[in-house]
């Protein structure tokens, strides 16, 4: 039941609009309560934990450290860029990058 209670936390923030995309992410890889993840990852982004479901502080910072817009912009990441990005940013592992940057070796 854990990835439903993610997900629906995730929704509920708004998902990529504002932050709970990366608030799951957090719930999920190192089974954060949804407290702790929230300041976790308002503490990385250098937020308040409110500003985390503002969808206009959180579209211009997300533009800003170029980690994933709902509709990208010209030259934004999107995809495994914005994911390595995400994972550099929170300090975490993600398999899909991991596997992305062994191909490159």
């Amino acid at each position: 039941m854990g990835m439903e209670v993610a997900h629906v936390s995730a929704s509920g923030m708004g998902g990529i609009r504002t932050a709970g995309d990366l608030v799951a992410r957090m719930e999920m890889l190192r089974g954060m309560k949804l407290k702790e993840a929230k300041e976790y990852v308002a503490n990385k982004l250098k937020v308040s934990v409110l500003d985390l479901s503002d969808p206009i502080v959180m579209g211009e910072l997300r533009q800003d450290l170029n980690i994933g817009t709902v509709a990208p912009f010209v030259g934004g990441a999107k995809g495994i860029e914005a994911k390595s990005r995400i994972a550099e940013l929170l300090d975490i592992e993600i398999n899909c990058v991991n596997k992305f940057k062994n191909k490159l070796k």
